[in-house]
Parts: C-alpha cells; structure tokens; sequence
C-alpha cells in the first residue's frame, strides 16, 4: 500500500465504488453517490480514520448553517458511514500497520442525522388533490402550445406515471419500453426494475399497478409521442435518446 494518506484514501474510494456495482447499483445511482462521497470527503478536510465525531459536528453544523435541508445533511452522514464500515471490514488491517489507527467509527448516537419522521415539519404542505389536477391541466394545455411538441408531451406523460405510480424520479429515469405491461392485471403493470433501495442493499425491483388511467396515458404516449424521440430503449428519452437526469427531472417540474 501507499505510505501516503491521500493516495491510499483514493484507492479506497476506487474500491468502495468498485463495492456498489458489484452489488448491482444502477449507473446514474454510482455517480451521484460518487460526487456525494467526493463531497463528504472534502468538507472533513482528513482521511477518513482520522476523522473525529467534532469533525462530523463541523460539517453537519455547516451544512445547517447553509441552509441545507436536514435529507441532504443526513445524506452526508449517510455516504460517510457508508464508507467508514467498508474501510472496517476490508482495509482495517491496512490502516492500523499503514497509519497506525484502529478504526472506530465517529458517527454516534449525538451526530447520527435522524430521519424523516424526526426532521422539522415541512414549512409547505402537500399539494390539495385540486391543485395537481390544474397542474396536469396546465401541462395538457402546454402540449398545444409548446416549440417542441415531443418534450412537452414527454413532460406530461412522465408527471402523470411519476404521481400515478408513486414513482421516484431515478426510477422513472430508468424506465424502458419493455418495463410497460399492458396486460398484466386488468390495467397493466410497470417493472420498476431499478427500485429505490437502502445504501447498502441494492436495486429493488418492484411491480406497480397503472391506475386512475396511466394505462391510457401510457398507451397515448407509446403511439403518438415516443416515435418522435430517438430509437432507444429508454421510455421517457431525452432529445439524444438517453435516459433524463433525475436532476432534469426535477429542474423540469421547477418550470
């Protein structure tokens, strides 16, 4: 191994990661993880067994200090212990005869970030069922009137399985033509093949029902709206064919 701290955390990172698709993670879920960890990282400022429960303080409190939600600051503490408990099980002896530390893990009981049930009240409250439906009039009605017809549509479309479905928007990044099953039950099914999962457990697959008419969206779009994308086997395409960023996603809804 390196005698230098920096490089040898970087080789660590590598293999972490190398960790995460031989679990089967999905491509766009490494690398947002990736640049989380990268992040994570740099704000402690140290190799990770060097890093102390002040220095998890440090960065929680800056994040909070910043305004960050408490999801992002969890999200943080999350990736790192992540990384932390791998360095326990695979590089434990390494780090002891390398830099002479013997791995304790400094998230505790005082830092450990709570989860959603335990975060302050969201200071919105959920959409009324009248106001989402005057938000898919308003896309419905864009459609006419949009430069673009097809993103327009594809917008639509998406919006109406993502609330229909109960979606997340990676999951629905991920989608593919093959995933849509008309026939399954009396309104068809989707394979949510990529399913949200925990750090550590993987892609979930799951079957969900097409309800409250997202079988005759689905078919709508199908025939009239994806031809207009790039052959590919990607459902809800961008203009290059590929699958849209869960970012995009988001940035779109934000419109």
């Amino acid at each position: 191994m390196t005698a230098d701290p920096w490089e040898f955390q970087v080789e660590c990172v590598e293999a972490f990661v190398a960790s995460w698709r031989a679990r089967g993670f999905s491509p766009v879920t490494v690398e947002n993880d990736i640049g989380l960890l990268e992040r994570t990282l740099n704000a402690l400022g140290r190799p990770a067994w060097d890093v102390t429960p002040e220095d998890i303080d440090r960065v929680v409190g800056d994040l909070a200090l910043a305004g960050r939600a408490a999801s992002t600051r969890r999200e943080y503490v999350q990736i790192f212990k992540g990384f932390h408990r791998f360095l326990q099980v695979r590089k434990a002896v390494e780090i002891e005869v390398g830099f002479g530390v013997r791995l304790v893990c400094p998230v505790d009981e005082f830092n450990a970030s709570r989860h959603v049930g335990d975060d302050s009240p969201a200071q919105l409250p959920p959409p009324t069922p009248e106001r989402v439906a005057e938000f898919f009039d308003f896309l419905k009605a864009r459609i006419a009137t949009a430069r673009k017809y097809g993103p327009a549509a594809r917008d639509y479309a998406m919006f109406r399985t993502l609330y229909h479905a109960g979606l997340r928007s990676e999951e629905a990044s991920l989608l593919e033509r093959p995933d849509v099953h008309f026939s399954r039950c009396p309104f068809g099914k989707l394979h949510v093949r990529f399913g949200k999962g925990a750090h550590t457990s993987g892609p979930r697959p799951r079957w969900v029902p097409m309800l409250d008419g997202l079988d005759l969206v689905l078919h709508w779009f199908l025939d009239d709206v994806r031809g207009k994308f790039p052959n590919s086997p990607v459902l809800f395409a961008d203009e290059s064919g590929g699958s849209l960023h869960r970012g995009t996603i988001r940035n779109r809804l934000a419109i």
